[in-house]
């Protein structure tokens, strides 16, 4: 899993580096999400690198499955 932090806001910026933003989950500035490390989403954080700071979490699934 991906801990994503908006450092930067995207005003100012293109409206397509703004939606990146929102569909990662990201609101307000400092505002945190957690998302799947996969392709996808790798490929969103790189288009708004500037913007945003990624850290990797390790969580447990519910139920003990992973």
């Amino acid at each position: 899993m991906l801990k994503i932090t908006l450092k930067k806001s995207p005003i100012g910026y293109n409206e397509r580096q703004k939606n990146t933003v929102k569909a990662l989950g990201l609101g307000k500035l400092s505002s945190i999400a957690v998302q799947p490390d996969n392709p996808q989403i790798r490929g969103m954080i790189r288009k708004v690198e500037h913007l945003v700071a990624v850290e990797q979490v390790e969580t447990e699934v519910p139920g003990g499955k992973e």
